[in-house]
Formats: C-alpha cells, structure tokens, sequence
C-alpha cells in the first residue's frame, strides 16, 4: 500500500483553526451539535435492548458516548516563509525566507476518568507548546500532558475539571465484521459530530502508521479532526480510537481497538511510558519467495539480518542468515504477531527461540530486554 495515501486526520489546519479557536472563546455552545433530544435520553435498561425490539435510532448510544468525546486545539511554533528582497539571494535566502511561524492543529480526545483523565492520538498533541481542549458542555480547560506513547500513537492527558463523564468501555475483540458502530470526533473543527457505518475488517495491520497495528476498519466517516476521538458500538461503549483514513472520502478508517487503548492507558498512568519486551533483533519474513530464492525448505520464519550491539540477542550465537521459527513455542507467520508476543514479555523474563541455520534445528534462551521507544531511538 502506498503509504503516501494515508493521512493523519489530526493534520494542521491553520487558518480554519485559528477561526475556530476564536468560535471556542466567544461561542463555545457552537460546538454541540447534536440534538437536545439525544442528549436528554435516559438509559433504562428496555433501552439497551433497543436493537432486539426493533428500535433502530442511535440516540442512544450518542447520548451516553458523546459527553466524553472532547475537542482538543493544540498550538506550537513551526518554520514559515515570508518574502523578501534577499530571498533570491544564493547566499542570504534561506535565512530570509525561514522565519518561526505559531501553528495550530485540531483533534479530538475521550474522557477516560472522572478525575480528569483523557486518551487521545499521539499525533494530535505531538510537539504542542500548548494543548487546549473544550467539552461536550462548552467548558473549556488547559490541558497537562501525563505521557505518551508513539508506538501505538497513543497519549493521556489530564484536566482539572469536575462533573466529568468518562466514556464506558466495550470489548474490543468481540467487535466483528458487520457490527455497526458511531464515530464521534470535531470534523474540520466544526463542533462534535456523529457518523455511523460498520466494522469493515478487524486485525488490521501493515499499513505502516505505527510499531504495533491491530486496527480495527470502519467506513464511518472520519476526517481532519477526528483523530482521537471515540469508535463506540450501539450501547455507546468505546470499542477505539479513531486514527487515520486513506483518500479523502474518509470512507476507509482506522481505530485503535479498546483492548490496545485501555493497556497504554494503564501502563503510562503506572510508569509514565510503556514498557515492552524487546530482543533486538532486526528480521524480515521469510515468504514463499524468499524461500525459493534462498533454497530453503522453510515456509514461515524471521530472517534475522541484524543483531542489536549489547543488545538482548548479543551474546546468543545468533548469526545475520539465521531463520527464527517458533517464539516460546508458537509458530513464526508474521513479524507484527512475532514482535506484539516479544512485547507483551516483562523485561527481565526468559523467551525461547527455536532457530534454524542451515539445515540444523536448535533452541536459544535470551532474556528480554526493555524496547526503546520511537522517541529514544530518534
């Protein structure tokens, strides 16, 4: 897949925003709108079978799900060009012409506790010297970054606000094909808005937007803004993150399952980042092509062809050639299934690699190590 075709939906929106943002200070109601109607629903339990008995609205699952959803604004300084009777200079221009320019940006967040904190996009507020969000009731707050997570484009932030409405969580691997779910967010950033569609596909990965992919697809309609904003089902209950879309209908989108979201979420309020298992070993796939180009009589397996210096795998005579095949006695198919079971191992715990090198078939035991984060790495 062409990466070039997938696009954040939380990219800048300059002058859009900067209108926005004055709508926030001077007609914050402008943000709402969805019907009074929705927002006064009350959640009997008939109302939750309301599927079951034929009622088909989704009023329901808005009016739960949608006072967490908030509108995020962030503002950071960015290179900007102006025009100057230098600027052709060959000497002098690109000093001219590059001047710091204030940028802002707009995204969408969810209200994960009653004490103020919110889950959103790694993206949305990367870089940001300020972070401003507004809730489904007008108020407005500053916003104190708690940690982040660049690996699965995840962040937690945190208000100092009462009377606050965390969103309910659902369950995101019962989420299948065909379910029909509502996507909340601040579109373009013209106040909170609804759209419904279905589960397109889940398990969804390669696409090369993060470390660890395991999307969940929709067709609902996501676009700029949206990123960090709530995938919920028909209940309101939060199944993901919305992401990124490709094209530009915003028909074919991305959210990070629950399960994911609710795992960062933990480990950054426990530890301040997440902590993962790593082996530093640098692989490629081994596919039937690979193997018929090696005359290899493998058909699945890592290729190792780098191995971190002092790194867990350092001193486990391990050689670039060599072909991993199980991992802790599960098969090798894909290396995102291969590095998401590696990760989910506590540093310091032992992980059993059966190895193949040239025809003979052996066992390594190397001890997880802690995997540096996009951050540390760059």
């Amino acid at each position: 897949m062409n990466n070039s075709i997938i696009k954040k939906i939380a990219s800048s929106a300059m002058l859009g925003l900067a209108i926005a943002l004055i709508t926030v200070i001077v007609v914050p109601s402008f943000h709402n709108k969805i019907a009074a109607k929705a927002g006064n629903q009350t959640h009997g339990a008939d109302e939750s079978n309301s599927i079951v008995s034929g009622y088909t609205g989704y009023s329901h699952a808005v009016s739960r799900a949608a006072p967490s959803v908030v509108n995020i604004y962030t503002r950071k300084v960015g290179l900007g060009r102006i025009d100057h009777p230098l600027s052709k200079h060959p000497l002098f221009g690109r000093l001219v012409t590059q001047v710091k320019v204030p940028q802002t940006s707009l995204g969408s967040g969810v209200i994960m506790r009653a004490d103020g904190i919110i889950l959103t996009n790694h993206h949305v507020i990367a870089n940001a010297e300020k972070i401003l969000t507004m809730l489904y009731d007008g108020r407005t707050a500053p916003v104190t970054l708690v940690g982040s997570d660049p690996d699965t484009d995840l962040a937690v932030l945190k208000i100092n606000l009462d009377n606050l409405q965390p969103i309910s969580i659902g369950t995101s691997e019962s989420a299948a094909v065909g379910d029909i779910v509502l996507a909340i967010g601040n579109p373009h950033g013209i106040g909170q808005t609804v759209t419904q569609g279905i589960i397109s596909a889940t398990g969804r990965a390669g696409l090369g937007l993060n470390t660890f992919e395991n999307f969940l697809q929709t067709d609902a309609g996501i676009n700029i803004g949206n990123s960090g904003g709530a995938l919920v089902d028909l209940h309101g209950n939060l199944l993901g993150i919305n992401t990124a879309s490709i094209g530009n209908s915003g028909s074919i989108s991305f959210a990070i399952p629950s399960s994911t979201v609710m795992h960062v979420l933990n480990e950054i309020l426990k530890h301040g980042f997440v902590i993962r298992g790593w082996l530093g070993l640098d692989a490629i796939p081994v596919t039937a092509r690979l193997a018929r180009q090696l005359k290899i009589p493998l058909r699945h397996g890592l290729l190792i062809r780098a191995i971190a210096a002092n790194g867990p795998s350092d001193n486990l005579n391990l050689f670039p050639g060599d072909i991993v095949t199980e991992i802790n006695g599960v098969s090798v198919l894909d290396p995102q299934t291969s590095m998401t079971q590696i990760s989910k191992v506590q540093p310091g715990n032992p992980i059993t690699l059966s190895v193949w090198r040239r025809g003979a078939a052996f066992e390594v035991v190397a001890i997880a190590g802690t995997r540096p984060s996009i951050s540390a790495i760059n």
